[in-house]
């Protein structure tokens, strides 16, 4: 009767493949997380040499911006009692000037509940390119601008609004 395991060439092999895995995955992990952090800080500081001196302003905003989002929403927003699927689509259309409108489409649980209707909006931008966009009688949003005004992130802020998305500038009028 053997009281003690027998050491193969197998089990040593594994022994050694494990001990290896286990001290070089962390390796090879850290050594990744380094490396994005490093390629993000250096787009970082080259964006913001080349992005200092063109700050935002109210006209950085000008012209037709496409959206279309997906999400759930949830009480209170437009009046939903549980969890509801909503989807929009349509246009920002921005004049320069902290004014605009959006043109919408928009369907909450299956049904069209607004059909290309045209609602004002204003919007606030501060240098930094932050700022926010507010539909009249609707929703609101916190928004992050690309300096050149050519992008807009941005996300719900009104309890129970579902989206956050990016959009992009297809016309300057």
């Amino acid at each position: 009767m053997q009281l003690h395991a027998t050491t193969t060439a197998e089990n040593t092999h594994l022994s050694t493949r494990r001990r290896f895995l286990r001290r070089a995955i962390p390796v090879a992990l850290a050594a990744g997380l380094v490396a994005t952090a490093g390629l993000s800080f250096s787009r970082t500081v080259s964006a913001s040499h080349d992005d200092d001196h063109r700050g935002c302003t109210l006209a950085t905003l000008k012209g037709r911006y496409l959206f279309a989002d997906s999400g759930t929403v949830h009480p209170p927003a437009f009046g939903v009692a549980q969890p509801t699927p909503g989807l929009d689509a349509g246009f920002h259309l921005f004049n320069g000037d902290g004014t605009g409108t959006d043109t919408v489409t928009f369907s909450l649980g299956g049904a069209i509940v607004l059909d290309h209707v045209v609602v004002p909006l204003s919007y606030t931008l501060n240098a930094d390119c932050t700022g926010t966009l507010s539909v009249i009688g609707g929703p609101s949003f916190g928004i992050f601008v690309s300096p050149d005004g050519e992008a807009i992130a941005s996300i719900a802020t009104d309890p129970g609004n579902f989206l956050a998305s990016i959009v992009r500038r297809v016309s300057r009028r």
